[in-house]
C-alpha cells in the first residue's frame, strides 16, 4: 500500500516537516555531484563500534562466495556524527521519493500535535535510535547505511498511537490488481510495521549485510517513536497548539 493522502484537521503550517523534506532533497542533489560525500558521511557500523574511519577500497565476500568492492571515503570527526548526517541522505530517486512521500503525508499531523520544536527533537531522536539499532544488528558491517527511513518510522509510530482511526487514501496493488481505497491508519501502518519486524528477524543471518534494506533501523525508529509518544501523550494533549 502506497499512501496518497490522509485526514489533516489541525490548523497550521508544518514548517519543520517541510524544512526537513527540503533539506533531504538538497542533500540528495549534493550527493549526485559528490559521490565521495555519500561514501564518507553514511553510517558504517564498523566505524561506529571501532572508532576507526575506514578509507579506501574494502572487499566484501557475498553469501554466494563472490567478492564485491566498496569505496569508502573519509568521514566527519567524530565519526558518530554520521548517525545524524546519514539520516538526511538517500541512495537513489526511488529511495528519496518514497521516504519523502511518507514523511509529507504522516509528518504534518505529528508536527502540529507535538509543536514544531518538539517535533524536530522527536524526529532526530528517532533517527538516532534507528541508526544505533542498525549498528547493533551487525556491528562489523562495512556496508554504508543511509536514509531517513528510521526517523520516518518513528513518525509513523506516533501517527499510529495518536491517530489510529484516521483515514488514509492508499494505492493498493495485489499482483495485476490496482486500486485506490481509503483504509484506517491502524491497518496500513500496522501491516507495514509487521512486515518490518518479520523481515528484521529474517535478516539476522549471514546475508544481513547484503539485503539492501536496514530493517532494524526501521524497527528501532518505530519502537522509539511509539514509546516516546505513549509517554508524552498526556502532556501533548494538554498543550495548546504552538511552536513549543
Amino acid at each position: 500500500m502506497i499512501p496518497l493522502g490522509d485526514q489533516d484537521e489541525r490548523p497550521g503550517l508544518p514548517i519543520v516537516n517541510l524544512a526537513i523534506i527540503v533539506l533531504n532533497v538538497l542533500v540528495f542533489f549534493y550527493q549526485l555531484v559528490d559521490p565521495r560525500f555519500t561514501n564518507g558521511y553514511s553510517t558504517l557500523p564498523a566505524e561506529i563500534t571501532t572508532g576507526h574511519d575506514i578509507v579506501g577500497t574494502v572487499q566484501l565476500t557475498l553469501p554466494d562466495g563472490s567478492v564485491a568492492e566498496i569505496d569508502e571515503a573519509a568521514g566527519p570527526n567524530p565519526l558518530w556524527l554520521t548517525l545524524f548526517t546519514s539520516m538526511f541522505m538517500h541512495g537513489g530517486w526511488l529511495h528519496i521519493g518514497g521516504n519523502m512521500l511518507f514523511l509529507f503525508i504522516f509528518g504534518d499531523n505529528i508536527e502540529k500535535t507535538f509543536g514544531s520544536l518538539r517535533y524536530l527533537a522527536f524526529y532526530l531522536v528517532c533517527g538516532l535510535i534507528a541508526g544505533l539499532a542498525h549498528v547493533a544488528s551487525d556491528t562489523s558491517s562495512v556496508i554504508p547505511s543511509l536514509g531517513a527511513s528510521g526517523a520516518i518510522s518513528g513518525v509513523m509510530a506516533a501517527y499510529l498511537v495518536l491517530y489510529p482511526q484516521n483515514q488514509i487514501r492508499a494505492l493498493i496493488t495485489l499482483g495485476y490488481f490496482v486500486t485506490i481505497r481509503t483504509v484506517p491508519a491502524v491497518l496500513m501502518i500496522g501491516i507495514w510495521a509487521l512486515l518490518q519486524f518479520v523481515s528484521g528477524i529474517g535478516s539476522l543471518g549471514p546475508s544481513v549485510q547484503t539485503t539492501g534494506v536496514a530493517y532494524w533501523a526501521h524497527i528501532g525508529g518505530f519502537v522509539a517513536g511509539a514509546l516516546i509518544t505513549l509517554v508524552a501523550r498526556p502532556f501533548i494533549e494538554r498543550s495548546p497548539p504552538g511552536p513549543r
